[in-house]
């Protein structure tokens, strides 16, 4: 787990539980740019590419790209960074035109799906995926409506990962699993769910679903906060908000709509893709933004990256191993 100043903690939770007057803390727009610097990793659509940047630079020539082609991986729209005894950083990948696997992030040919170590198609728009950890089980979410498991029978060969079970659930959108309470969450159609998980390997099910409401939203994405292990951050269509992992209250951070995705670093700063739909390229996509926007300590706008072809931006995720 990452561990911070008091203070920073403080931050992010008095801006949560601040909800009656969240213009005057979260909608300041200010000028500086970057105090600390991390990386950040982008689903980036017009060219179909997971990218990653710093946060403390202009966005020109990116640290890591992986870039599959069209098809199946079609349209980007989720990744993760997480530690394997086998292969070291693997990034997890989906893509809303079927396909989802996962990525060798030191392999050579990331130009291409000759790096990935496992992929399937469940289809059906696949919005999100996340790996349990020990155990090695994947799991991806489509927004048409399941979340599906899939488990191995060794941990140190993704090759032998298949479907083992597969779960009804509406507007499946995010996944992220809680490693403080080891749980694996959902988020979908007016709910979050906190899932447990029994057996292992081929055995291993999501059990004992828990909900959240969310309100009657279509959640978008879940994320850590890296200032804050008590909480999710998921952003749904009219808000961005803190989940509780353990009293499950929900308290709004942004009372905005249309945010695909939001991070906080362990610096406190924070990042979101908003939805403004796309102006370049010809392109009519409504759910994408050419920038992410960046915001301070104190949650005001700081200042946003973008690239100088005009990108389309589907999600921003720091780029981080850590579950928290």
């Amino acid at each position: 787990m990452l561990s911070m100043p008091l203070s920073r903690r403080t931050l992010l939770k008095t801006a949560v539980t601040a909800t009656a007057a969240p213009t005057a803390l979260w909608w300041g727009q200010g000028t500086a740019d970057a105090s600390a610097t991390y990386g950040v990793a982008v689903c980036e659509q017009y060219h179909n590419q997971i990218q990653i940047y710093s946060s403390s630079s202009t966005w020109s020539t990116p640290s890591w790209i992986w870039s599959p082609g069209q098809g199946g991986w079609s349209n980007l729209s989720d990744v993760k960074f997480r530690n394997t005894a086998s292969f070291g950083e693997v990034a997890l990948v989906a893509a809303s035109g079927g396909n989802v696997g996962i990525v060798d992030k030191a392999a050579s040919g990331t130009q291409g799906t000759g790096s990935l170590l496992w992929s399937a198609a469940p289809g059906d728009n696949p919005h999100a995926i996340e790996r349990i950890p020990n155990i090695g089980v994947i799991v991806t979410a489509s927004s048409g409506g399941y979340l599906h498991v899939y488990g191995p029978t060794a941990i140190s060969d993704p090759s032998t990962l298949a479907l083992v079970q597969t779960i009804s659930y509406a507007g499946a959108h995010g996944l992220w699993w809680d490693d403080v309470n080891s749980r694996l969450w959902a988020v979908g159609q007016d709910r979050a769910t906190s899932y447990a998980v029994s057996g292992t390997y081929r055995s291993t099910r999501l059990v004992s679903g828990v909900d959240v409401s969310i309100g009657s939203n279509l959640g978008h994405s879940l994320d850590a906060s890296y200032s804050d292990s008590s909480i999710l951050l998921a952003s749904h269509s009219s808000a961005v908000v803190a989940i509780n992992k353990t009293t499950h209250a929900v308290t709004t951070v942004h009372a905005n709509s249309a945010v695909k995705s939001f991070s906080q670093d362990v610096s406190g700063e924070s990042f979101w893709v908003q939805a403004t739909g796309s102006t370049y390229h010809g392109d009519t996509r409504n759910w994408v933004s050419p920038d992410v926007q960046f915001f301070d300590t104190t949650g005001a706008k700081s200042f946003t990256r973008g690239l100088s072809y005009g990108a389309e931006f589907y999600k921003a995720r720091l780029h981080s191993v850590n579950f928290h």
